[in-house]
């Protein structure tokens, strides 16, 4: 009976590692599809704000410009 439960208690242990050894890949793709669509948001906002932030940064270049002058 002790036998039994070894040879159970083995094959459970090692069905559980294959599971967890699988979630590696299922962890790498979750963090691949987080970069992503941080990217896509840069992306956005830069494409949406460009032109006002290349203006301010003119005038501020300016200003510190004067300033340092």
């Amino acid at each position: 009976m002790l036998k039994l439960y070894v040879t159970m208690q083995s094959m459970f242990i090692a069905t559980a590692d294959r599971f967890r050894d699988g979630e590696r890949g299922a962890t790498a793709t979750e963090y691949a599809l987080l970069v992503a669509f941080i990217a896509l948001a840069i992306a956005g906002t830069v494409t949406a704000f460009g032109g006002q932030l290349s203006d301010f940064f003119d005038t501020l270049g300016t200003e510190v410009g004067i300033v340092a002058a």
